[in-house]
C-alpha cells in the first residue's frame, strides 16, 4: 500500500501555522507601540545581521525567514508522525510534547545563541511564546498531519 505524500500536510500547515503565529507577531509588536516591519527585519536578522537596515525588503526577507522556519518545524513533525503513526492516535497529547519542545529548541537554546536574549526570558515571553509554538503551530500542525497522512 503506498503511503500518503508529506508535501500537502507540509505546504498546507506551513502556511495554516506561519500566518497564525506572524499574526500573533504582528499583534504584540502593535501592542507593544513597534512597528511590525521592524518586527520582520529582527527576524531576517538571524541568518541576515545587516537586515534591519534594509527597509522594506528586509521585512519581506523577514517574512520569507519566518516562513522558512514554520516549514522546517511542520515538516519534522510530518516526518516524525509519519515515522511513528500511533502518535497521532492522541493528537494532542503529540501536539503539546512537541510544541515545548520547539519552544525550548527556539527559545532557550537558539533565540540565546543568536540574540542577546535573556535566558530564562521573560514571564510574559515565555507565555507568548508557549501559546504560540503548542496553540498556535503544534495543534494544527498535528490534526492537520493527522487528517492528510491517514486519509
Amino acid at each position: 500500500m503506498m503511503r500518503p505524500s508529506i508535501w500537502k500536510p507540509i505546504a498546507i500547515g506551513t502556511l495554516i501555522c506561519g500566518t497564525l503565529d506572524i499574526l500573533l507577531a504582528v499583534i504584540l509588536t502593535l501592542w507593544r507601540g513597534k512597528e511590525p516591519g521592524a518586527m520582520l527585519r529582527f527576524v531576517a536578522s538571524g541568518p541576515f545581521p545587516s537586515a534591519p537596515e534594509w527597509g522594506t525588503r528586509g521585512a519581506l526577507l523577514g517574512l520569507a525567514t519566518h516562513f522558512t522556519l514554520m516549514a522546517i518545524m511542520v515538516a519534522v513533525l510530518v516526518l516524525i508522525v509519519r515515522a511513528r503513526p500511533r502518535l497521532l492516535d492522541k493528537p494532542y497529547r503529540t501536539a503539546l510534547a512537541y510544541g515545548l519542545i520547539t519552544y525550548v529548541i527556539m527559545n532557550l537554546v537558539v533565540v540565546p545563541l543568536r540574540f542577546d536574549a535573556p535566558v530564562p526570558p521573560p514571564m510574559l515571553s515565555i507565555v507568548t511564546q508557549l501559546f504560540a509554538h503548542i496553540v498556535l503551530v503544534a495543534i494544527p500542525a498535528t490534526l492537520i498531519a493527522r487528517r492528510y497522512l491517514r486519509g
